[in-house]
């Protein structure tokens, strides 16, 4: 058997700077035939994925896979939706608080367990004002200069 590659972790650095995260889940997601390979190879895209339910179920909406390279005809669907697995105490919890006022859930990583398995950081998240986004601009310079003097 080959060797397994658990050093996928694919972040949504996009979400950390838009969204304060206020509670967060891990969730199994459901994928067809290639679409584990080409994550496997970290052609995954999160950026522009969010989360939503349909029927009591959440499915993840606009996580782009790209096509596998050595697919054929069977090769997948880049952007389909595609359903994570939580238990149901999560899911109830997550489709209570989901229609908050300004609460939505938000993906923001995407890596392989150890098992081989595909898994999805999911959080429950508030979107920051703009205010909120020039002080994590802030704070951040302000760790990138404390780094650069401890390593001077």
């Amino acid at each position: 058997m080959g060797k397994r590659t658990n050093d996928i972790k694919i972040k949504n650095k996009r979400a950390e700077f838009e969204y304060f995260f206020l509670e967060k889940f891990t969730a199994g997601l459901v994928l067809r035939g290639t679409e584990i390979k080409s994550i496997r190879d970290g052609k995954a895209n999160i950026t522009d994925a969010y989360c939503a339910f349909f029927n009591n179920e959440l499915f993840v909406k606009n996580m782009h896979i790209a096509e596998y390279r050595f697919g054929t005809y069977l090769n997948h669907q880049p952007k389909a939706d595609r359903k994570l697995l939580l238990t149901k105490k999560e899911l109830r919890k997550l489709e209570l608080r989901s229609k908050d006022k300004g609460l939505t859930i938000i993906p923001s990583l995407l890596y392989i367990d150890e098992r081989g398995y595909a898994k999805l950081n999911i959080a429950l998240a508030k979107g920051k004002k703009a205010y909120d986004k020039r002080e994590t601009i802030k704070e951040k310079d302000l760790r990138r200069e404390m780094s650069r003097k401890d390593s001077d």
